[in-house]
Parts: C-alpha cells; structure tokens; sequence
C-alpha cells in the first residue's frame, strides 16, 4: 500500500526538522523513519538513492529524498518529499537571517552549535556505518574502497574517484561477476 502524500510530507517534514549537518547526516534519520517506524523501504533502497544522490548535481539530501519519495508515490511523491524536506530549513534560514549579526556574537549559541556539530560527527559515523555495511561486501568492493581512500590522501579529485570506482565495477561485472553484482542481487 502507497503512503498517502500527507503522511509522507509529514514524515520528510520531521526529518528536515532533525537534520542538521547537511546530507552525510541523513541516513540515519531516514532509516529511522522510513524503514523502521512506516516500513516504505528497505536499506538498500536508502543506501543506492543515497549513493545516487551523491552523484547527481545538486544537494543530497535533497536528491536522496526526491529519489525515495519518487519511488514511493512517483512525481507527486517526490514534490511532497521535498516540500517536507526543505520546509523547515527555508524557514529556519528566513527567521534566523534577520537575527544573525545578533546570533554570531552570542556565547550561548556559539556553545550550542559546539554541542550540535559533537552530534553530527555521530550522525556521520552512524552513515558510515550504513554506507559500509551495504556496499563493502566482499574483497573487490573493499580493494575499491582502499584504492579510492589512498587516491583521496593523495588529493585525487573526487570526481575522478567516482568515474574510476564505476568503470572498475564494470569491469569486475563483466569479466568476473558472470552477472551478479558483487554482494548484490540482480
């Protein structure tokens, strides 16, 4: 059964509430409240349209969600995902643009924003997790993951990392996966 389009913004609504720190925090909380509290899809679904997302131009959490709120409800599903999504940020930002030379020289809220980013590099390391456990499965994917790191050390640009990890994929899947995704299902 498709959630309504009230229900999903509602949910998105409550994860653009909580989600601080940009797109590499957004996993957890759509773990938490897609998968485990409305069961509308399952990890791998979040980790690939994470992985997607990362991929495509823009911001990602917000490619993340309009690929999750496509796949539940299609178009409308995804406008209501990322209305949900970017509501409370938009508002945030608006409110607090009139206050911020205030904000800045405040010593309370420089301490809370310490507090926060403390959170965020949890929610970070919660993502980690996430990513890792659905895409390290095997020696191959993990070979990649060392060969991209050593290449991020050395300042290689991102971009390059991305083509490379996606030709060597293909390649592995053409020559030695015999069709199968390594760790994967087709």
């Amino acid at each position: 059964m498709k959630p309504s389009l009230l229900k999903m913004f509602l949910s998105f609504l409550k994860i653009g509430c909580l989600l601080l720190g940009g797109g590499y925090v957004i996993v957890p909380l759509l773990r938490s409240e897609l998968i485990e509290k409305n069961n509308w899809v399952n990890e791998e679904d979040i980790v690939n349209y994470y992985a997607l997302g990362q991929c495509v131009p823009g911001i990602i959490a917000v490619n993340t969600t309009l690929f999750v709120g496509y796949k539940l409800r299609g178009k409308t599903g995804a406008l209501a995902a990322f209305f949900g999504l970017i509501l409370p940020p938009f508002l945030a930002i608006i409110f607090l643009a009139s206050i911020l030379m205030k904000l800045a020289k405040n010593i309370i809220v420089n301490d809370i924003f310490w507090g926060v980013n403390v959170a965020i590099i949890i929610l970070l390391l919660l993502t980690v997790k996430e990513v890792w456990k659905n895409s390290i499965v095997d020696r191959f994917t993990f070979l990649i993951f060392l060969g991209i790191l050593i290449l991020s050390v050395f300042g290689v640009s991102p971009s390059i990392s991305i083509i490379l990890s996606a030709i060597l994929g293909i390649l592995y899947k053409k020559f030695f996966g015999h069709g199968e995704i390594p760790g994967g299902k087709e």
